[in-house]
């Protein structure tokens, strides 16, 4: 019985990987369909950046997801929070 509460602990970040995977995936995918066109990459590479940690990359990215009047869900403007963290910006949660 242990050993079976074990495995099953060991397989729980397994099924959690492809999931993450989608949701870097969707957030690229929306980044790069409605965000792309008016940024450019040096945009996110500057030194003086106001983003400092995921709160502030999650706020901003709401805060032009409204200002562009774009809907997005929460689960999307996440997603993209995400995306961009992994692509540019490479903060610790």
């Amino acid at each position: 019985m242990l050993k079976k509460s074990i495995a099953s602990l060991l397989l729980v970040p397994a099924l959690a990987l492809p999931a993450q995977a989608q949701d870097l995936q969707r957030g690229k995918l929306l980044y790069e369909t409605y965000c792309a066109t008016c940024h450019a990459e040096r945009l996110h590479g500057r030194d003086k950046t106001v983003v400092k940690s995921m709160a502030d990359l999650r706020d901003m990215v709401a805060r032009w997801a409204r200002e562009t009047k774009r809907s997005f869900t929460l689960d999307e403007l996440e997603d993209m929070a995400l995306y961009l963290n992994q692509s540019h910006y490479r903060l610790t949660k």
